[in-house]
């Protein structure tokens, strides 16, 4: 194991492991932590604040929401951290790992939850699904960012990060360095310019924070020493890319995992579709489709009258170029959504996909995704997209100390987003995406030297099936429209079970990505959040661990019933008997 220096610190008096001391009233202000001096924050700042934005990206915990009342903790947790990076052998770059040991943890039931961060989030992306369900019950808890994360570096101003998060110059930037090409300038980040291809390696990412834990766990317990699978019982878990690390870490040997629980889990399995494929099609076609579905399905944002002209044009790029039929926007958009309907799109999908469409999420993976599998350098992209910080006159612009301060606590692990806008040298009026859109979508379909580059790629991140012998939980939900379970969990449980495997698979009615979009009206009208389906996943996984009842091997329907303008009931939730 590839390990730099291990930092340890306490988190007691006023600060915890779960809440950095927030709790759940200092988690819902809408302004994050401050920094006492904005350009050199503590570490201790650093962490608080990521903390906040990472609870605050991922659960819904508006006051009707019922979190902390009718599911989920953010309880109090006094412990230690143990901080680190780990290289995988013939990785450029590192990921981070934090174990998280609660004073409260027994050393004679010995559990341990591997919480994987969600998307490309950082190391505490994943706060709300393991450490939530886990911390308070005395496991220890250890993350990671799976080599992805908010490590990002500026290249104009030769300034990265630190294993700390702090910024730092260039040549100290040990968390980060990226691959660049000739002339590159703007900023980098490690999801994809490492030139690694990290979601082909995210099971062994798993699997290599585990044994990390399992370290820590002999060197802050000697007398109880050795931790190992034999005798410490381990779970993984996470959401979103995180689920499907977590299915990934099932693959590999060794014995080492008691259980897995998965919710809406990115995976490419035998018979399913990449994210790329499908992310592609519905940046090209979805804006066009959505109009013919009536505005009243859709949640909002966005609002259906500021985006209807954007829409509206992309149905007649889309008819000039031949790729849907008719003469109307009405019978275009009809076109549009028949061909994704006819590529597995369900309506329900659809719904759930247009905040993607309205956030303009679908062209910001794709960009980021092509250049992590074709191990493209920084200003090398395939399709000439570049990332820098964007001034009013929509221009690059350099970025200040004080925004790039930000960057580890704030971000999200892709842009756009704090200050970092998306160079797209194709756009155009009047469909300004479209030339990009385009490009992208032909890495996928068209048999180019770069296209064949990124293929390969995404085919080194296909599912195998998982090992024998420990309980697997895949949760999802039937509205998700960005990974659609059509295309990824369903598929995948398909395959398992054909190998023999009695996985478990849950989808819950109503449920869409986005638990934190849950606050906003329209989609508390139409939807239901994922996490309270996660607790109780985990809490029945395990009871089997535990020589208890055994999960159902089943296909389980749940179906949820939203909360509109009155608080979450539980019993809206419908959690499986």
């Amino acid at each position: 194991m590839d390990a730099a220096h291990v930092t340890i610190t306490e988190h007691r008096n006023g600060d915890d492991l779960l809440t950095a001391g927030l709790g759940l009233d200092g988690l819902r202000a809408m302004t994050p932590p401050a920094f006492a001096d904005a350009t050199h924050p503590t570490a201790a700042e650093r962490r608080r604040r990521a903390i906040w934005a990472n609870w605050r990206g991922i659960a819904d915990l508006s006051p009707n929401g019922g979190y902390g009342t009718i599911y989920g903790s953010t309880a109090s947790v006094p412990g230690r951290e143990y901080s680190t990076l780990l290289t995988l052998p013939g990785a450029h770059a590192p990921h981070r790992v934090v174990l998280q040991l609660p004073d409260a943890f027994d050393a004679r039931k010995r559990c341990v939850v591997v919480s994987v961060a969600s998307g490309s989030r950082g190391v505490y992306g994943s706060m709300a699904v393991g450490a939530a369900w886990g911390l308070p019950k005395g496991c220890a808890v250890v993350h990671t960012d799976k080599a992805a994360g908010t490590d990002y570096f500026d290249i104009d101003a030769g300034e990265g990060v630190d294993a700390a998060g702090e910024r730092i110059a260039a040549e100290k930037a040990d968390a980060f360095k990226p691959q660049l090409a000739a002339g590159a300038s703007g900023i980098a980040f490690k999801h994809a310019h490492s030139g690694d291809n990290p979601e082909a390696d995210w099971g062994r990412h798993v699997k290599q924070a585990a044994e990390f834990a399992l370290r820590m766990l002999d060197q802050a317990y000697p007398a109880q020493a050795p931790f190992t699978p034999q005798n410490t019982k381990i779970i993984a878990t996470g959401i979103s890319n995180g689920g499907g690390a977590v299915l990934r870490a099932a693959e590999l040997d060794g014995g080492w995992l008691s259980g897995v629980v998965a919710g809406e889990p990115n995976v490419h399995a035998e018979g399913g579709r990449p994210l790329y494929d499908f992310a592609t099609e519905a940046a090209l076609l979805m804006p066009c489709a959505l109009l013919d579905m009536p505005a009243a399905d859709l949640p909002q944002p966005p609002l259906r009258a500021q985006v209807e002209p954007v829409w509206t044009q992309r149905c007649a790029s889309l008819k000039q170029l031949g790729l849907v039929e008719g003469e109307t926007v009405a019978q275009q958009a009809a076109s549009a959504h028949a061909q994704l309907r006819a590529k597995g799109w369900s309506d329900a999908a659809l719904h759930g996909g247009a905040a993607s469409v309205g956030f303009d999420l679908w062209r910001a993976v794709a960009v980021a995704y092509a250049s992590a599998y074709g191990r493209y350098r920084a200003g090398e992209h395939p399709c000439g997209f570049n990332y820098s910080a964007i001034g009013a006159d929509l221009k690059p612009r350099p970025t200040t100390p004080a925004e790039r301060t930000t960057w580890w606590s704030d971000g999200s692990g892709i842009p756009p987003g704090n200050a970092i806008g998306m160079i797209d040298p194709k756009m155009s009026l009047p469909d300004a995406t479209l030339a990009g859109e385009r490009c992208l979508r032909a890495l996928w379909t068209d048999p180019s030297v770069d296209g064949k580059r990124v293929r390969d790629g995404i085919a080194a991140t296909h599912a195998k099936v998982p090992q024998k012998g420990f309980p697997i939980l895949v949760i999802h939900g039937s509205d998700d429209g960005l990974v659609p379970p059509a295309f990824s969990s369903a598929p995948w449980v398909a395959a398992a079970r054909a190998a023999g495997r009695p996985v478990g698979y849950w989808t819950v009615g109503k449920a869409e990505h986005f638990d934190a979009f849950l606050a906003f009206p329209s989609y508390a009208q139409r939807f239901v959040p994922l996490l309270p389906y996660m607790y109780e996943g985990l809490d029945r996984v395990w009871a089997q661990i535990e020589g208890h009842a055994a999960i159902a091997t089943t296909d389980v329907r749940i179906d949820a019933k939203p909360r509109g303008d009155a608080a979450l009931n539980r019993d809206d939730l419908r959690l499986p008997n």
